[in-house]
């Protein structure tokens, strides 16, 4: 589950259904194979970044736009965004809710709904259902915590930031 695609997205569903799953026979040409690895780092920082990329791989602005859109659809990559650090600008909590499966769905959607939501997923555990709220500062945060539960009448747990870890998830990509 994420805010811009609210379909489950792990395979744990009940027998017969079909699920979101990535595509795993993906051909990708030279382009697309320079957007997913070349700028996973050192995003251009320019008033038009798709044009600048474009030229650096060598293709038109255009291109690259429809070609990100494209690998987005097919789930080879989720979102091209900046990445700031924790409380910097505002607040942040991670969130958890254990979920009955048959409401997992409504209940993504309904969380994905709530603007505070920055993304959720499923998780194969009692607490099936993560996600992250943001707001200008803690109390809105706690606000929008109390407002999923009212909605949904289920427990959020709050698992707020204790310490800080930067991990980079930048890395090569094979290509078989």
């Amino acid at each position: 589950m994420s805010r811009t695609g609210a379909s489950l997205s792990e395979d744990r569903r009940p027998e017969g259904e079909s699920g979101d799953e990535p595509a795993t026979d993906l051909a990708f040409d030279e382009a697309d194979r320079r957007l997913l690895n070349d700028f996973q780092r050192d995003f251009p920082l320019v008033p038009r970044p798709y044009a600048e990329i474009g030229r650096e791989i060598g293709v038109g602005e255009q291109s690259v736009l429809g070609r990100f859109s494209r690998l987005k659809g097919l789930r080879a990559l989720s979102r091209i965004g900046a990445i700031v650090a924790p409380q910097r600008t505002g607040w942040s909590t991670l969130a958890a809710m254990a979920v009955p499966f048959p409401r997992l769905q409504a209940v993504a959607d309904l969380v994905s709904s709530n603007d505070a939501v920055n993304h959720n997923y499923e998780r194969e555990h009692r607490f099936n259902l993560w996600f992250v709220v943001t707001g200008p500062d803690q109390a809105a945060v706690q606000q929008t915590l109390a407002e999923i539960e009212t909605e949904t009448g289920l427990t959020v747990l709050d698992l707020p930031l204790l310490e800080s870890y930067r991990l980079d998830l930048g890395f090569p990509l094979q290509w078989t």
